[in-house]
């Protein structure tokens, strides 16, 4: 069992550790301030932690609220941005720029996960920008209302 990001980075497989750590090394340097990385979902998680948002995931009080993910997947890099799941808005944008960038494979992008199949296709530039978009003040309100919304519809 995997433990901390160090032992997350050693157990990636030589062929795509480099795609990896540029992926890895993006993320760290555009998250905004408050975010913390960890261990989470047994991948490397950018987490709102408990600290700064006491309730955390699902109210669990155990948990923290995540934001990103990077996994070394069987046959892929992949990037779960949940702000891309709960704001459309946020996923019509990053679609529109990643296909700008003319890449000879289609993107492969799902709800909240971007899957990065070759190595000379990861939009860097463009992860940097994606991960600048939602500070934690902002995630913790989006996620609040989300769920507040869903909340109310139950009733």
């Amino acid at each position: 069992m995997i433990n901390t990001v160090e032992e997350y980075i050693q157990s990636v497989p030589e062929s795509r550790s480099q795609s990896f750590l540029a992926i890895r090394n993006t993320i760290l340097e555009n998250l905004p301030e408050g975010y913390a990385e960890e261990i989470s979902y047994g991948m490397i998680g950018y987490v709102v932690p408990l600290e700064v948002f006491p309730p955390g995931y699902r109210n669990s009080y155990k948990e923290p609220l995540p934001l990103l993910n990077l996994g070394s997947q069987k046959n892929y890099i992949s990037l779960y941005h949940y702000g891309l799941y709960m704001n459309p808005v946020l996923m019509d944008w990053f679609v529109s720029e990643y296909r700008l960038m003319n890449y000879p494979h289609k993107q492969d992008i799902g709800k909240s996960c971007i899957r990065f199949k070759y190595p000379d296709e990861i939009p860097l530039e463009l992860i940097g920008k994606l991960v600048t978009k939602i500070p934690v003040k902002d995630w913790i309100r989006d996620y609040e209302q989300i769920t507040n919304t869903k909340k109310e519809e139950k009733k």
